[in-house]
Parts: C-alpha cells; sequence; structure tokens
C-alpha cells in the first residue's frame, strides 16, 4: 500500500460501511475495509479500486473475537490513517429474556467494546497526521431507552456520551471527534422488513445509507460533534427531549413491541 492517507471503515461490507468506502473513495481517499468473511469484501474493494482509482485493502475478520481489534490495529498501523470510522455495530429487536446470551454478548462485544478498543489502538497513528477524523456511528435510539431493544439502545448510549467525552479530551489535539446519529435505513433485507411492517409516521424518517454517508462525511470534516442526518430524525430528537421518559418510553416501545409481534405472524 502507499504511504498516502487512508480512512478505517469497520462493517465496510454493506448498508451504510459500503457508502462510507464509496463516498470516501469519490473524494480521493483512499481506505482500509473491514467486515466479516462471506460478504463481498473482496469484490468491493476490487469495485472501488477500478472505479476511483484510489488505494484498497481490505481485512475479513470477526469483531466479536478477542484478538480482532489487536489484527485490525496492527493492520492498518502500517499506514497512515488519517479517518477512522466505527460503522460496524449489532441491532435488533427481541424480549430480553428471549434474546439469549450468544446474541447479548455479540451487541456488547461489538458495539461498545471493539468500537472503544479500536479507537483507543488508533490513537497514535490518527495524532501522527496533520489532521484526524473519528467518527462513531451511534443511533436515534441513543437518546431513549426503548423496551424489547432494551441492550441496543444503551450500547448506543455508550458510543453518544463515549464520543462527546473523547471529543472534549481532544478538543487542543489534531483530532477531531464526531457522533453520527442515523435513524432507519433500509441496509439489508432483514432491516427492509422491519422498516415496513412499522407505521407509516415510522417510515417518514427512513433515508438511503448513501444519503447518510454524505451528510456523515460532510459534516465530520465540518468539525461537528453531534450529527443528525435528515429534518425528521432532527423533529425526533427534539420530541424525545421535550416528552418525558415516562410518557415516551412506553410510546417508543409499544411501537417495538407491535414490530416483534409482526415478524412473528
Amino acid at each position: 500500500m502507499k504511504a498516502n492517507k487512508y480512512a478505517l471503515i469497520t462493517g465496510a461490507s454493506k448498508g451504510l460501511g459500503k457508502a462510507f468506502a464509496l463516498n470516501l473513495a469519490s473524494r480521493g481517499m483512499n481506505v482500509l475495509l473491514v467486515a466479516l468473511h462471506g460478504e463481498g469484501l473482496p469484490e468491493l474493494s476490487a469495485h472501488v479500486k477500478n472505479q476511483f482509482g484510489v488505494e484498497v485493502d481490505y481485512l475479513e475478520i470477526n469483531l466479536r473475537d478477542a484478538s480482532a481489534v489487536h489484527e485490525i490495529a496492527d493492520w492498518s498501523n502500517k499506514v497512515d490513517v488519517s479517518i477512522l470510522i466505527n460503522n460496524a455495530g449489532i441491532g435488533g429487536a427481541k424480549p430480553f429474556e428471549l434474546a439469549g446470551v450468544e446474541y447479548l454478548d455479540a451487541m456488547i462485544s461489538i458495539n461498545i467494546r471493539s468500537l472503544t478498543l479500536l479507537t483507543y489502538l488508533l490513537l497514535p497513528n490518527l495524532k501522527r497526521q496533520t489532521k484526524s477524523y473519528i467518527l462513531n456511528v451511534a443511533s436515534m435510539a441513543s437518546f431513549s431507552p426503548i423496551a424489547f431493544k432494551t441492550v441496543y439502545p444503551a450500547s448506543k448510549s455508550f458510543v453518544y456520551s463515549f464520543s462527546c467525552c473523547l471529543k472534549e479530551e481532544l478538543k487542543n489535539t489534531n483530532i477531531s471527534v464526531s457522533v453520527l446519529h442515523p435513524g432507519p435505513m433500509k441496509t439489508n433485507s432483514e432491516v427492509s422488513k422491519r422498516i415496513e411492517s412499522q407505521s407509516y409516521l415510522a417510515k417518514l424518517g427512513v433515508q438511503s445509507p448513501k444519503e447518510v454517508a454524505e451528510i456523515a462525511i460532510r459534516n465530520l470534516i465540518g468539525g461537528k460533534t453531534m450529527i443528525i442526518p435528515g429534518y425528521m430524525n432532527k423533529f425526533n430528537w427534539l420530541l424525545m427531549k421535550i416528552i418525558p421518559a415516562r410518557i415516551g418510553v412506553p410510546i417508543i416501545s409499544n411501537i417495538v413491541k407491535r414490530e416483534i409481534v409482526t415478524q412473528l405472524k
């Protein structure tokens, strides 16, 4: 790989991660792509390189593995990384008592542990650059507890809090930290099915990964801390701030409960 500046993107094989890769490559940025085995990462890497003429490398790995963050750091720290996008994450809706240990452990490991440790391990590299950026992908769910999702909004609340704290710690350095709060996106068939089962009102805020990536990258480079893409998401964020939790949490939770019931039919 050339000794140019690179962007490292986790969860890069599809959905928002893929959109990030295409967006940055279209800007002339070299990219390092990380995703699970068997998700088409070699093909995507070849496509990005051929279409945009940038340097591309990829690593197929499972972020649930305890050693994964160290392997990613060792691999990516061989070049100059000026953008880190912690995009990989696990969502979904299940009653907590039926979720299972494997499901819960995977969500905590990927949404919290890997994001935190990878950021830590990449900091020395990011600090060596003239200007660097960290983008952590949270969710609109980070602004409110949601029953039947339970651990997911809690994990995304962690991402939000962690990002804001890190932004403050690094404010006098070359590193700018942003946190993205996307709403519903049709990133794969399973997510699309869940979105289609929701009410018309709930689907008003649906955006494409391409649209969200464009907004996120533009605001990341602009140094904005909290990025909420789309007017509907901003409106929902305002509602969650105004409406007391004792009222808002049951309303949101009942919507999710109906989603689960629809899936089981």
